[in-house]
């Protein structure tokens, strides 16, 4: 795995969007003060692909990521693993509740050539290339695919957390064993230990529960089968019998059901013919009919009597005049006399009214003339006061005359100013212009009153004509109305005439009421009457038709009493022939039953015979076969029964024959598993090949001067520089204590790739470790290793430090720092 690019937004320190770019940088240092953000980097990077930080202990310490106060953190990761290139992204939000979760996590593979420039250009998520991941829960998968290596491993391989290889280098040996325990995941045998265990047990279950089914199917003989072959021929054979002897019985079963069939005919006849009673009171029914059609009649001539008498009243009442007629004549001479009295107050108060119209107008006119004579006087007393005025400012003017000078008015000389009158004259014009405007204003005042009055006395006598007007006009139609009229007296005795023909009108009409009424329950009682005729007849009919079978003699339809009497003596003599006959058919169905008895009791003893109890037969005798064959159904379930059973203890000897050997194979497994020897083997193996492989890059680093090796769990350096001579890693300087350390933490990283389920691709390392106690020399040395693995140029080389003179010599760098908002990282050097 190779880091290209790396962008973040809002993760930890990191709080505005920053981009740190890996293109070209082969040795690279971040550097910075302490604090500044530079292991923030590498937690982003493996954030990014695994969605936890080593710092942060676990995923769960995923609300680290957000930065101080932000609710979104975005981290996207673009790398090269074997070729290919991918882009890794994980986004974490805190919701409303404080809750912190990654939101959305996902992983593309990019296509070749891929700029990765272009994603300044703000490209949505469909253009990076083929969708591997889209959930959290895909994400773990698809990069252990990429990358070829889980976590824990991709942090002892790629990032290099502070200390971790040299504690390694300097462990104790048990300290150093459960290390490679974890690192290189040995602890899968003890998982496989226990779950040999486990599987031991499972098959001694399994081994015990065989055994109890077994004891449970025991009884599963030949001798059984042998008599459960005999049970079921003993069956077919009697089923066949039964099958035999049941059509006889059903013949049997077939005459008895006729006869007793016959013998119920018979009685029902017996019983139909003996119901044939003619209904109470059928004579007396035409008698009614007769007497009721009489009443009928009589009722229907008082109808025509009553009719005849109202309809010569009515010709009466229509020759004597119309009522309402003659009332509107008198409603009209009452209203003549009204209108008249009328009349006359209203042409007094007519004359009335147009006296006092007269004199209103008469004053209003006295009125109207002295108020003119009034406007002139406020005329001439508004003219004096102007030339009072005039008068006033010419005798202002003369104060300012001189005898001999010009007129400042009129610019003429002035031979003698004249004398100033004394005293003003606008006074006395002004108080007459008082007075004159009084006298006016009280006149005018008179005018309005009086013209107030006279329209009002016009009004009324405009109203007063109006109605005298209408009441003539009225008058007058009332008289043409009432030209051809005789006169009130004797419209009134006309009225009375009247009034007595209608009385007796309505006194022949309640009469052919009643008549009418009285000729309704008469017609009601007749059809009572023919309803119970009919009635009789249908009860007749009725009765006939149900012995209409056994030939009752033709009815006369004339007299139903005598036809009910026939038939009544007919169904006599029928009913006592059948008494006779009904001896010998009750003779027969007792034979009947007899011989259905004697068939029943033959199959029943078939039954007996086979061993089973006899089953009811039924009505058809369908019951015997039906029980035979359920008999043999049974009889051949068991035979099958007891077969299956002993198959079934044969696969189950055959299944606890593999379960004793399941139970001996894992025992054994984990009997071996259990024993320290094979994990000690385990460990020895691969600390042989770790010192081996270690060895190898310590002689290239240290350019052949040490070669590792180790002797009961301890390492030791030999020195070709001093005769080969072995001794403890604890005896090296820092700076070949940091080669041995490298050394080992290659050749683990290339081991645990190779112990990988996955192709792992080993593109880089990037080591934050402090580099910041080690003197100049040991750092000079821990430079030219670095420099040294650079220049293998099998991986990319990554160091975190604040050291300056350790970062002058790498090549490129990224500067971190941080100001009181945000971290910010700036490439420099080549």
């Amino acid at each position: 795995m190779r880091p290209l690019r790396l962008d973040l937004a809002g993760f930890t320190v990191f709080r505005d969007e920053t981009t740190v770019d890996f293109t070209d940088a082969d040795f690279f240092a971040l550097v910075g003060p302490t604090g500044s953000g530079k292991s923030t980097v590498l937690d982003a990077i493996c954030f990014a692909l695994y969605g936890q930080v080593p710092r942060w202990g676990s995923s769960r310490g995923i609300a680290n990521a957000l930065a101080p106060s932000a609710t979104e953190a975005r981290v996207r990761l673009v790398f090269e693993s074997a070729g290919d290139r991918y882009v890794a992204t994980r986004v974490v939000r805190r919701d409303g509740r404080g809750n912190v979760k990654t939101s959305n996590a996902g992983l593309q593979l990019m296509p070749r050539g891929f700029d990765v420039t272009k994603l300044d250009t703000g490209m949505s998520p469909e253009d990076l290339g083929e969708v591997l991941a889209g959930t959290p829960a895909e994400m773990e998968q698809a990069v252990l695919e990429a990358v070829g290596l889980p976590y824990e491993q991709f942090t002892s391989c790629v990032l290099l957390p502070q200390g971790q290889f040299a504690d390694f280098l300097h462990a104790k040996p048990a300290t150093r064993q459960q290390i490679l325990v974890n690192l290189l995941g040995l602890q899968v045998y003890e998982e496989i230990q226990k779950r040999a265990a486990t599987r031991a047990m499972q098959a001694d279950a399994q081994l015990a529960a065989v055994d109890q089914v077994l004891d449970g199917l025991s009884g599963a003989d030949e001798e059984q089968l042998a008599a459960a072959a005999d049970r079921v021929e003993t069956m077919r054979e009697l089923a066949a019998a039964v099958e035999s002897a049941v059509p006889a019985l059903r013949d049997a079963q077939r005459a008895a059901t006729d006869a007793v069939a016959a013998l119920g005919a018979l009685d029902a006849e017996i019983e139909q013919l003996g119901a044939v009673r003619p209904p109470a009171g059928v004579t007396a029914v035409a008698t009614a009919v007769a007497t009721a059609r009489a009443t009928a009649a009589e009722a229907a001539a008082g109808v025509a009597a009553a009719e005849d008498g109202e309809e010569k009243l009515r010709a009466a009442l229509a020759g004597a005049g119309d009522a309402a007629a003659l009332r509107l004549l008198l409603t009209a001479h009452a209203d003549r006399e009204r209108v008249a009295a009328q009349a006359a107050e209203l042409a007094t108060a007519l004359t009335g009214a147009e006296t006092d119209h007269a004199a209103a107008v008469t004053a209003l006119e006295a009125a109207r003339g002295e108020a003119a004579r009034a406007a002139e006087r406020l005329e001439a007393a508004r003219r004096a006061y102007q030339e009072a005025q005039t008068a006033d400012r010419a005798s202002a003017l003369r104060a300012h005359l001189t005898a001999g000078a010009d007129c400042p008015v009129c610019a003429q000389p002035v031979h003698t100013v004249p004398a100033t009158p004394a005293g003003s004259a606008v006074a006395a014009a002004e108080a007459a212009g008082h007075t004159a405007r009084a006298e006016h204003d009280a006149a005018q005042q008179v005018v309005t009153e009086r013209d107030r009055a006279a329209r009002e006395l016009e009004r009324v006598l405009d109203r007063v004509r109006a109605q005298h007007e209408q009441l003539a006009a009225r008058g007058a139609e009332l008289d043409r109305q009432l030209a051809d009229s005789p006169g009130p007296a004797v419209l009134r005795r006309e009225l009375d005439s009247v009034a007595a023909l209608q009385h007796q009108l309505d006194d022949a009409g309640g009469a052919v009421r009643a008549a009418r009424e009285a000729q309704r329950r008469a017609q009601v009682a007749v059809e009572a009457a023919e309803e119970r005729m009919r009635s009789a007849w249908r009860e007749f009919d009725t009765a006939r038709d149900g012995v209409a079978r056994l030939g009752p003699p033709a009815a006369e339809r004339d007299d139903v009493a005598a036809a009910w009497e026939s038939l009544r003596r007919w169904a006599e003599e029928e009913a006592q022939r059948r008494r006779a006959d009904r001896v010998a058919v009750a003779e027969g169905v007792t034979a009947a039953r007899t011989a259905a008895a004697g068939a029943a009791d033959r199959i029943a003893a078939l039954f007996t015979d086979a061993g089973l109890t006899a089953p009811a037969g039924g009505a058809d005798g369908a019951g015997y076969p039906r029980a035979a064959a359920v008999a043999l159904e049974r009889a051949e379930a068991e035979q099958r029964r007891l077969a299956e059973r002993r198959e079934q203890a044969r696969r189950l000897a055959e299944q606890r024959a593999g379960h004793e050997r399941d139970s001996r194979v894992a025992k054994a497994l984990a009997g071996h598993l259990r024993a320290n020897n094979f994990e000690r083997w385990l460990l020895e193996e691969a600390l042989d090949l770790l010192v081996d492989g270690a060895s190898r890059i310590l002689r290239e680093l240290s350019s052949g001067q040490y070669d590792l090796v180790h002797d009961k769990g301890e390492f030791y350096v030999v020195d070709h520089h001093d005769a080969g001579l072995r001794r403890a890693v604890r005896t090296l300087s820092g700076g070949e204590t940091f080669q041995a350390s490298l050394a080992l933490a290659l050749a683990l990283s290339e081991q645990l790739a190779g112990m990988s389920t996955t192709a792992a691709s080993l593109e880089s390392i990037v080591l934050d470790e402090g580099f910041g106690t080690l003197d100049a020399a040991t750092l000079d040395t821990v430079a030219a290793t670095l420099e040294t693995l650079a220049a293998r140029g099998d991986r990319m080389v990554g160091v975190v430090t604040h050291v300056a003179a350790l970062a002058e010599r790498i090549p490129v760098r990224f500067a971190v720092r941080k100001d009181a908002r945000t971290a910010h990282v700036e490439r420099t050097g080549l």
